[in-house]
């Protein structure tokens, strides 16, 4: 299992060279920490003259400061960290592949996602499809995603089968992600890559959304034989929606008695200075390597699982 993430982190490593993009490290402690309600940071007291920090999810705020620096196309190998999240796929520390392409727009670089897959796998004729998230739900399960009301969400996961729904309050995206991971996830990526692109705006993450009668925000997911593998943008370059998201995350927070975190104030700095137009993607290598080497568990494709570490 060594040798066999160590040859697929050589083709990854290969093909951005080919490509030139250029690898880059940021780091793993900061003192400000992602806002996100759905993500739990790992606090950390480091004892360097700082009162405490926090170890990233993701390279992505550092990434994007290096962008608005002038970098030009990057990518990034690291361990990233997340607290509450053990399980088959999941595990709190794990290996993320992130990379941004300035002045590309989020459908080109689904074409380059496809591409590397391809190539870290050693499968270069895996087959490829687009879908959007509005007809996975039309064609899965008969509903329209952004005009069915909480009730009949609830309704549908009644009539699909989905256990414990009767005490269950959720809002629109928890159903609508309830539905997605107990019914449709499975199906996606057998055989073949399948994007998931054009989410609800309500989604949109650190995504862009598009405006129009339907607004869409501009994200993609990757799923490969029904594990969701990485996670893309349109990126948001509006400073003050940004802030606002964050604004917003934080609000959440009260209100539901999750921890309070400070947003990253150096990346919003970048923001206002100026990110190009780009799009960025982080694809997770512990379960491409569970892909590639046929494991059924996140532990068998570690050198040691938390729990011996």
């Amino acid at each position: 299992m060594l040798e066999a993430r160590a040859a697929m982190l050589a083709r990854i490593r290969a093909f951005f060279a080919a490509a030139g993009v250029l690898e880059v490290e940021t780091p793993l402690l900061s003192r400000a920490a992602v806002t996100d309600p759905a993500l739990t940071s790992l606090a950390v007291c480091p004892g360097t003259g700082v009162a405490g920090g926090y170890l990233h999810t993701s390279p992505e705020f550092a990434m994007k400061r290096l962008l608005a620096a002038g970098s030009g196309p990057i990518y990034q190998i690291c361990k990233v960290f997340r607290d509450d999240e053990r399980g088959r796929w999941h595990h709190p520390e794990f290996s993320l592949l992130e990379w941004y392409r300035p002045g590309w727009d989020y459908q080109r670089l689904i074409d380059e996602v496809a591409a590397l897959v391809r190539a870290a796998l050693d499968r270069p004729a895996l087959a490829v499809e687009r879908v959007s998230y509005r007809a996975l739900f039309r064609d899965g399960l008969g509903i329209d995603p952004w005009e069915t009301s909480v009730a009949q969400l609830r309704d549908c996961a009644r009539r699909v089968g989905i256990g414990g729904v009767e005490g269950l309050e959720l809002d629109r995206d928890g159903w609508l992600d309830l539905l997605l991971s107990h019914r449709l996830e499975s199906g996606l990526g057998r055989d073949r890559l399948s994007f998931v692109h054009d989410y609800p705006p309500s989604q949109a993450a650190l995504a862009r959304v598009r405006p129009g009668t339907t607004p869409v925000a501009e994200r993609f997911e990757l799923y490969v034989e029904g594990v969701e593998l990485a996670n893309g943008f349109q990126e948001l370059t509006d400073a003050a929606e940004q802030r606002a998201r964050f604004d917003a995350d934080l609000d959440w927070r009260r209100a539901n008695g999750q921890a309070e975190v400070p947003a990253d104030a150096h990346f919003l700095a970048a923001l206002e200075a100026g990110l190009p137009e780009s799009a960025g993607v982080a694809l997770g290598l512990d379960r491409l390597l569970m892909i590639a080497t046929g494991a059924s568990d996140i532990d068998a494709v570690l050198a040691f699982p938390v729990e011996r570490a």
